[in-house]
């Protein structure tokens, strides 16, 4: 299957957020409860409204669609967002749908929105796909760990960094 990548607009915002709905559904179901996913597609609306300024900015904001033009994934960096941020860059999130996966689609979404540069991301840590998905691409755990806030129900996330090239 190929796919187009390009930059995101403030008018893919409805698009993205109902993918990223999606996504979240496909790849978290075993660990978030019903209610969250149900609070979640109960403020779409909101939440594109959330997004649309968002996508306006200068950081990158990739959407990748599919032969039909429906977004079915994004990638969204830009600098780093704690104090003690490992790298200067921050890859804040990546998500595809489940039918693009083992398609490419992740590492060429990564690529558009850090490139080879060094940068870090949070990771939920109980998410082996992801994981393995991320060491393929030369990321590492740097022995980091938070909880998300309570509206993501506390899951713990682990710090990932890849350092520059020597």
């Amino acid at each position: 299957m190929d796919y187009r990548i390009r930059r995101a607009t403030p008018e893919d915002a409805d698009a993205v957020v109902r993918m990223h709905t999606l996504a979240h559904e496909e790849c978290y179901a075993h660990q978030l409860s019903p209610e969250f996913f149900r609070v979640r597609r109960a403020d779409i609306a909101e939440r594109v409204e959330r997004r649309r300024p968002f996508l306006a900015s200068p950081d990158p904001r990739i959407v990748a669609l599919d032969s039909s033009d429906e977004v079915v994934g994004f990638a969204d960096a830009g600098p780093g967002l704690d104090a003690d941020a490992p790298e200067q860059l921050e890859l804040y999130a990546i998500y595809t749908l489940r039918r693009t996966y083992g398609s490419g689609l992740g590492a060429a979404l990564l690529h558009a929105a850090v490139g080879d540069s060094p940068a870090y991301l949070w990771l939920l840590e109980d998410n082996p796909r992801a994981l393995a998905f991320y060491l393929k691409h030369g990321f590492r755990p740097d022995g980091t760990r938070k909880l998300l806030p309570p509206e993501w129900e506390e899951l713990p996330v682990i710090r990932m960094v890849r350092s520059g090239k020597p």
